[in-house]
């Protein structure tokens, strides 16, 4: 019996990292944090806590890591308040980038023991020049552990001669590029950076006189923690015991400067959730400000008085993209009903059965299905976020087909999808990506997937729907080509690797 996932027909999130410092029951916020962030990784998880040996007068990293989610590596709540014992912890949920998923040494955090005591970190995003970093490290005699270009941060820590941890920390994130999002943990301290350019999100907070750092604030609302700022593109913070006792927090920089951020536009489109602030804004505001837009292209009139059109989102994603396009529409003058025509099953996990029919068809019906009775007759406009393959779009056309709708349209609340992500999300190769095989040919686009018409947010409205306040700029490299940070030549030769 062969085993695979449930897929969406999406590009997949990267990862998701919490840390917290200065609690007692700094590996129970950890667990709800993560759990909060599983949407961004659902391949495995694992918190590290730190701990003081009062009677061994040191420290000691408490470990526990694991395949699945966040719920199963973790169903025993002795691991959390027995094993990972501490006032201090980082977590991380994991979605492979980089390095194999099926390579246990690739579970986050990543620790270690060297010269200036424990380190152990989570990573959000994806090194850009990881392979020449690699390969220079090895030719100094490094073993790596893992495939995981995260790995290459910690050998860099490691072997920097400076004396004090947090310079060594900087030292390493000077010589990096691409994308980071780090949760660092120290003996005595904990450690938050971003890259300069700020391509993923991270949140600084807290709670009970403690501080909390995620990649989205729905992991401090379930802790009941306050979100006070983002951390900014290219600062180290730093949290230990004088930063809970003043609250002063300590900040450091890295060397490289960026002209401006380049927040991942995907964020608000796909990523994130809706309740989660993110790069300082509210995400749910942004999506029903993308479906509003959306609206006004190519908008769908009746022919027919009897004719009646229903717009429904593909869940959960759409969800309020949809809700913004429903509300637009109607204020122009067109008489649009939000319905649930399709229903998404949230708990479909892993099938380990081998299956007769075809692979790919079964994945999309396992994860999704129509309500015909609400299809059936009816003009049917389908709000979605994103197409990348094409594959998944059009078997749920077909599915939709099969409840006998007048008619079918699909509308994009982003521009087509034409090049890899080197910055930390997972895309199929350039091949394989819809709007480039067929050359950005919508027409072609469109009898692909057996519509009746198709539209996409063009780039402008996108970025319209995108707030500008404090010099927010945005990647979007995906639609565009244009890559903010260089990127090594052979990972371009490998864009799947």
């Amino acid at each position: 019996m062969k085993e695979f996932a449930i897929v969406e027909g999406k590009p997949r999130c990267h990862c998701g990292v919490f840390g917290v410092f200065g609690h007692p029951e700094a590996s129970v916020f950890c667990y709800y944090g993560l759990h909060a962030l599983q949407h961004r990784g659902q391949e495995a998880a694992g918190i590290i806590s730190s701990e003081w040996l009062v009677e061994k007068k040191k420290w000691r990293f408490n470990i526990q890591k694991g395949v699945g989610l966040v719920a199963d590596v973790f169903k025993d709540e002795d691991i959390l308040r027995k094993d990972l014992k501490g006032n201090a912890a980082i977590g991380h949920n994991r979605y492979s980038t980089t390095g194999s998923s099926d390579n246990k040494s690739n579970i986050q955090p990543f620790v270690v023991n060297y010269k200036t005591g424990n380190l152990a970190l989570s990573h959000n995003g994806n090194l850009t020049n990881y392979r020449t970093l690699r390969h220079r490290l090895q030719e100094d005699g490094t073993i790596f552990q893992s495939t995981s270009d995260s790995e290459i941060i910690l050998h860099l820590i490691a072997h920097s001669k400076q004396k004090e941890q947090i310079f060594q920390i900087k030292e390493a994130l000077d010589v990096v590029e691409g994308a980071y999002s780090l949760v660092i943990l120290t003996d005595d301290s904990l450690i938050a950076a971003r890259d300069p350019h700020g391509f993923r999100p991270l949140a600084l907070g807290k709670v009970d006189g403690a501080y909390v750092v995620a990649s989205e604030t729905c992991a401090f609302d379930i802790n009941g923690a306050e979100y006070i700022r983002d951390i900014a593109p290219g600062e180290i913070v730093v949290i230990d015991k004088d930063v809970v006792a003043t609250g002063n927090i300590k900040s450091f920089w890295v060397s490289k400067k960026s002209s401006q951020p380049h927040h991942c536009i995907f964020e608000y489109i796909y990523f994130a959730r809706p309740d989660s602030k993110v790069f300082g804004v509210n995400v749910d505001k942004v999506r029903r400000k993308l479906g509003k837009l959306l609206a006004g292209e190519n908008p769908i009139a009746p022919e027919s008085p009897d004719d009646k059109v229903i717009v429904i989102s593909v869940p959960d994603s759409s969800n309020t993209c949809t809700l913004g396009y429903v509300s637009e529409s109607n204020k122009q003058g067109l008489k649009v009903k939000l319905e649930l025509g399709l229903i998404r099953n949230h708990y479909v996990g892993r099938t380990f059965i081998q299956p007769q029919q075809n692979h790919r068809e079964l994945k999309v019906k396992v994860k999704f299905n129509t309500v015909k009775g609400v299809l059936k007759d009816n003009i049917v406009v389908i709000v979605d976020d994103s197409i990348v393959r094409g594959t998944t779009s059009k078997l749920l056309v077909k599915m939709i087909r099969e409840a006998k709708p007048k008619e079918v349209h699909f509308r994009i609340s982003s521009p087509p999808i034409k090049f890899p992500c080197y910055y930390g999300m997972d895309f199929p190769s350039r091949e394989e990506l819809i709007a480039n095989r067929l050359n950005g040919d919508i027409e072609a686009i469109r009898q692909e997937l057996g519509v009746d018409s198709l539209s996409y947010l063009p780039m402008e409205k996108l970025l319209a729907s995108a707030p500008t306040e404090e010099g927010k700029h945005y990647c979007t490299a995906c639609f565009s080509g244009n890559y903010p940070v260089p990127i090594d030549p052979d990972a371009a030769k490998n864009e799947n690797d």
